[in-house]
């Protein structure tokens, strides 16, 4: 080979390279960015880099901690999160910790108090919240009828309803379709718009018609973290008994779920495996719907194509709630105590932790994906 045919043979192979190695950089630049957060006690959201489980930075909440309840803007930049002991809700750009969003709700009085309910309307415009108020007299309390209450977003800093309308009571998780409508998770799962205020039930539960060898469910959402496979979970535990007379002893005892597609806002009720010990919380793997994963006392793994449990990992303490990467290779357990503990979803091994500055006790655990 002559020379010159070396070197542009040469040239041909480094630009190849070069050309390889910019499209690396193009396409690790071009990914999808996640974080975690949190909120621990005094009052601080943790926003944790999920590719390197550091946290990146942390921004400090008015007020005393709430319950750490929160909800997340689909475009992943920004979480609103309820503070000052149930009652008011903070929003902050998690890239700079900038606080874009206050409303108080309480008044002199009118006392509010929203449990665990916070969402964010898919177009990133309207937060709602369920407010349960009463109103203080000199020598009474009077209990007030609860409402969702509407705000607009871009309101800014001490925002105030701009609507509200009346709701059921024991309303805790809500969540926001892309159908416009708000999931209310209460006795029985019901949607509500929040243009007009009408409703309609999305599962019967609590008023399930089930005939009489079925056990009334048991509901409560506490935490539903389903921002990676677009859902909204009500769990519930029920038995099934094999004769009217009812007896406990011999019942078959069954975890169930009304799960809630966030995209179209139908849903489907089922029992899911059988109830051998205590679930808090369930989350779905985003690559297979029959996939669930559990965490309280133990981390489990079940099919609920089959009614399996698959693995359990059992856990050195209480873990209230638990969410996974988008990839859903990468499952972290939360909440309760100080420690986020990292497992691999296939084995449920684990494989890390993240250390936090102080306890989430009832924090949420929620995945923020910022787009490029």
């Amino acid at each position: 080979m002559k020379l010159t045919n070396m070197f542009k043979s040469a040239g041909l192979i480094g630009s190849l390279a070069l050309g390889a190695g910019l499209s690396a950089v193009a396409s690790t630049a071009m990914a999808d960015q996640e974080y975690l957060l949190t909120v621990t006690r005094p009052n601080q959201l943790h926003v944790i880099d999920m590719s390197t489980n550091e946290i990146a930075r942390t921004c400090d909440i008015p007020g005393p901690f709430g319950s750490g309840a929160m909800a997340v803007s689909r475009d992943g930049t920004h979480a609103y999160v309820l503070g000052n002991n149930w009652e008011d809700v903070y929003g902050f750009d998690i890239r700079t910790c900038e606080m874009t969003f206050s409303a108080v709700q309480s008044t002199p009085t009118v006392q509010v108090k929203s449990f665990q309910s916070v969402a964010v309307s898919a177009d990133g415009k309207e937060l709602y919240t369920v407010q349960n108020p009463i109103k203080k007299h000199l020598d009474r309390f009077e209990i007030l009828e609860p409402r969702l209450a509407v705000f607009n977003i871009e309101d800014g800093l001490n925002a105030e309803p701009v609507r509200t309308f009346p709701v059921d009571r024991r309303i805790t998780k809500i969540a926001a379709t892309e159908t416009g409508e708000v999931i209310l998770g209460g006795a029985d799962v019901k949607a509500i718009n929040p243009d007009t205020g009408e409703t309609r039930v999305v599962t019967k539960l609590a008023n399930w018609e089930r005939g009489p060898l079925w056990l009334p469910p048991d509901a409560f959402a506490m935490h539903s973290q389903g921002e990676q496979a677009n859902e909204y979970i009500m769990p519930y535990v029920t038995a099934k008994f094999d004769s009217e007379e009812w007896n406990f002893e011999t019942a078959e005892w069954w975890w169930g779920m009304s799960r809630v597609d966030l995209a179209t806002g139908k849903a489907e009720r089922m029992e899911t495996i059988p109830f051998q010990f205590i679930i808090f919380n369930f989350i779905t793997d985003p690559r297979d719907p029959n996939i669930l994963y559990g965490s309280f006392n133990t981390l489990s793994k079940h099919d609920i194509s089959t009614n399996e449990t698959l693995a359990v990992h059992e856990m050195p303490h209480t873990y209230y709630n638990l969410n996974i990467s988008g990839d859903g290779e990468t499952i972290y357990v939360g909440g309760t105590s100080s420690d986020i503990s990292i497992h691999d979803s296939e084995t449920l091994d684990k494989i890390g932790s993240i250390q936090l500055t102080g306890d989430m006790t009832t924090s949420d655990l929620r995945v923020a994906t910022i787009r490029d």
